[in-house]
């Protein structure tokens, strides 16, 4: 694949994670690091994925509503009766507060980023049946530009996600590269053009995590079922990350304290 780094992307390095993890096991932190994800199996019980789910839902409907009111029911990448996202629930469910800083997320921190991490960005992806629909390959970083690049992002699967409803799918050993150059579609942006060679599903289930890098280009398929598949997203990055807009940009803080609170310390 011919690949063009983005234009902030200036003499990348890969940071590799901890050499003697203190939660993941030496395999996932190794896959993390050679191929840019790994799956962790039964991360949650049914019950903490229902009581998130339930909190999850009341804001989803209203986002829904909201998208039949925009022209053509459509807002950016977010498309009324296909794919919904539902942005910044920590600010507005204690459920979701609490469950960002599950220990588990914690460990994951710990390991993958170091002594100081926090929460970025967190959003709920709503799958609708029908959708016909991919959500384009792309890298989380290829949206908003973070410096430090690489950072750690969670999806949690709420239901089942599968080959038929639109799980993950990813591209292994380009997260090395750093930020790729992104091109704008009317689905969303877009780093590299289908089809992928050597691109891998990653079905969920249930109270999975797909834990991937920032840099790890990804998508998702279409939902042919006739139930929504629906995911929670907790995006982790080091303390005193900044998003950059050009190169002279010294980029904004992400420390609001609101959404972006420190999960893992110096103490752990």
């Amino acid at each position: 694949m011919a690949l063009e780094p983005h234009p902030l992307n200036r003499d990348f390095t890969w940071r590799p994670p901890a050499s003697q993890p203190a939660f993941l096991s030496h395999e996932q932190v190794r896959q993390f690091d050679e191929e840019g994800y790994f799956l962790i199996e039964r991360a949650f019980s049914p019950q903490e994925i229902d009581a998130v789910t339930a909190a999850i839902d009341p804001f989803e409907a209203k986002a829904e509503a909201f998208l039949r009111r925009q022209e053509g029911g459509r807002l950016f990448i977010a498309r009324a009766d296909e794919i919904t996202f539902t942005v910044f629930l920590v600010t507005r469910s204690r459920v979701c507060a609490d469950f960002s800083r599950h220990p588990v997320f914690a460990g994951v921190c710990g390991d993958l980023i170091g002594p100081a991490a926090r929460l970025y960005h967190d959003q709920a992806v709503y799958k609708k049946p029908g959708a016909a629909q991919e959500f384009p390959w792309h890298q989380d970083n290829g949206y908003a530009f973070l410096d430090p690049q690489q950072y750690v992002t969670c999806w949690v699967a709420l239901s089942d996600a599968t080959l038929n409803n639109g799980c993950p799918w990813v591209k292994p050993r380009v997260h090395r590269m750093g930020t790729l150059a992104h091109t704008s579609t009317d689905l969303g942006f877009q780093c590299l053009t289908p089809p992928v060679e050597g691109a891998i599903a990653v079905p969920a289930a249930k109270g999975d995590i797909v834990v991937f890098s920032s840099l790890t280009p990804h998508r998702t398929g279409p939902n042919l079922t006739d139930a929504p598949r629906k995911s929670y997203i907790l995006q982790y990055a080091p303390d005193a990350a900044r998003v950059r807009k050009t190169a002279d940009d010294p980029g904004a803080l992400q420390q609001d304290p609101l959404r972006q609170y420190r999960i893992v310390a110096d103490d752990r």
